[in-house]
């Protein structure tokens, strides 16, 4: 979604575990404060729905916690919505079998290792639970000013040319009208007197030797 975009006016937000402070404030604030501007593209990696998700399988929010929230959700997206903001929700499916495989993959490369976390060990073990809550969360917060859309991801690459394509389609947009910039033809060499490139340190050219 982000590597095309201009990370001005785009970004991703994928918040951590709430500190001493944040623990004692109203759930939704927190995302709040992140929600986008006029122009403005914010993903939310998990969102709030971290408390019908992880917070409620493993026991991180009470019962009454995870019960009001699925009380709130519904109207705190209505107000979203209301003023105007483009509310757009996505669950990612995946069969446990390819989300082991995954989790595997992740293991073992350690370009990837520091994407697995206990977190997700536990939700490989848990998959009952996880598909259980899921379930409820889809129920309670799927609704007309709001809904869900569920994207089959048993392959990453179709799976975000179909998300990419489904939110395109329910934006109204037109294509931009992008000014032309006049470059130069050529480049006139500079007479201005220069140090000699041997008076600076430079990286060493490792790329040469790959």
């Amino acid at each position: 979604m982000t590597e095309h975009l201009n990370p001005r006016g785009a970004r991703i937000e994928a918040l951590p575990v709430p500190d001493e402070r944040e623990r004692t404030q109203w759930y939704f604030q927190r995302y709040v404060e992140r929600l986008p501007a006029a122009g403005e593209i914010v993903l939310f990696d998990r969102s709030w729905y971290n408390r019908a998700g992880v917070e409620r399988v493993l026991g991180f929010c009470t019962e009454q916690e995870y019960r009001r929230f699925l009380r709130q959700c519904p109207v705190f997206e209505r107000l979203l919505v209301d003023d105007g903001l483009l509310l757009h929700k996505y669950w990612f499916s995946v069969s446990r079998a390819e989300q082991l495989r995954r989790l595997r993959h992740r293991a073992h490369d350690p370009l990837r290792r520091w994407k697995l976390s206990q977190v997700d060990v536990e939700s490989a073990l848990r998959w009952d639970d996880y598909s259980i809550a899921r379930d409820e969360m889809l129920v309670a917060t799927d609704t007309d000013e709001a809904p869900w859309f569920l994207v089959d991801s048993e392959d990453k690459r179709s799976a975000r040319i179909n998300m990419i394509a489904h939110l395109l389609s329910t934006i109204p947009y037109t294509d931009l009208d992008v000014p032309r910039i006049a470059l130069p033809q050529q480049v006139v060499a500079s007479r201005q007197h220069r140090p000699p490139r041997e008076r600076f340190r430079y990286v060493p050219d490792h790329a040469s030797t790959l």
